[in-house]
């Protein structure tokens, strides 16, 4: 089994609350992914914040292409490993 694991960055955290709601059940995961909140260098300010939501895929069934569109209908991105 491998630790692959996916980021989706988020403009807020909003979004990847529902992201990581419609997540579970649109990919039927087995475990909930977790929501990080990700400052941005040198920035004291709360807005000034990413909110990434990571999901660990150990037998890599999840289609990066099809996570990253789904990060977009959030404005969002799935970062690179």
């Amino acid at each position: 089994m491998s630790d692959v694991r996916h980021v989706l960055v988020l403009p807020d955290r909003d979004a990847a609350q529902e992201a990581a709601e419609a997540l579970a059940e649109r990919f039927r995961l087995d475990e909930e992914p977790r929501i990080v909140r990700d400052a941005l260098a040198g920035e004291d300010d709360a807005e000034d914040a990413q909110w990434l939501v990571v999901l660990r895929d150990e037998q890599e069934l999840l289609d990066p292409e099809r996570l990253d569109a789904f990060a977009g209908e959030w404005d969002g991105w799935r970062e690179e490993p």
